[in-house]
């Protein structure tokens, strides 16, 4: 599969939407995930990433301007053991009390469908990492709308057993801004150092876009 530029890949997209980043650094040592979010209106702008006890969650920027909460507040981020959940809406939760259930990361999503937000159907796209003895696997998921007929939800589960030493996979919600829903791109993470946001057991990368000039290179 033909590898691509992250910094590329959104330089060349105006709207990604949403999007998440899972790999390792070049140098092998470090697990790397990201979470980015952007928006149209001003209540999917008014919210920020605030760190807490086991994650990360976004809250309002200024409270008294905060519309719908539903689809803009949550957290998407939360460390369950060995397991780091990320993910772009409040099935983070749901992955989260699936596992600490006994299911696994796809069986905790089967209750969960795209984001109701007709027309878009916005995906919902989660992943999962794990790291144990010193092994570091993933896992990455959407769930789309059948070509925008909310009838029907098609599900896609990715596994990465290997994780290679400075690339990576990149899932993200909106091709164009057209809001036509993607599916996986592969990134090569070509960085040589990262931005750190916060730091659990693995290093962390959490940034909000207001444009598409943002790069993974140092």
């Amino acid at each position: 599969m033909e590898k691509l530029s992250l910094d590329r890949e959104l330089k060349e997209n105006a709207y990604p939407g949403r999007g998440i980043v899972i790999g390792i650094s070049p140098d092998g040592k470090k697990a790397v995930t990201a979470y980015f979010i952007m928006g149209r209106s001003s209540n999917s702008r008014n919210r920020i990433f605030v760190e807490y006890e086991d994650g990360i969650r976004t809250e309002a920027f200024d409270p008294s301007k905060l519309e719908d909460p539903s689809l803009i507040i949550y957290a998407p981020v939360r460390v369950l053991g060995d397991y780091t959940i990320v993910t772009n809406g409040d099935q983070t939760d749901t992955i989260y009390d699936g596992m600490r259930n006994g299911l696994n990361f796809e069986q905790a999503l089967r209750s969960r469908e795209f984001e109701p937000d007709a027309p878009n159907y916005t995906p919902r796209i989660s992943g999962v990492m794990h790291i144990e003895n010193g092994v570091f696997d993933y896992a990455m998921s959407i769930l789309k709308s059948n070509n925008g007929n909310p009838d029907s939800c098609n599900r896609y589960t990715f596994s990465y057993g290997t994780a290679l030493a400075g690339e990576g996979h990149f899932i993200h919600t909106y091709a164009t801004e057209l809001l036509v829903s993607t599916n996986i791109l592969i990134a090569l993470l070509e960085c040589s150092r990262w931005h750190i946001w916060t730091n659990f057991k693995y290093v962390f990368l959490a940034r909000a876009l207001c444009c598409c000039s943002w790069s993974a290179k140092a």
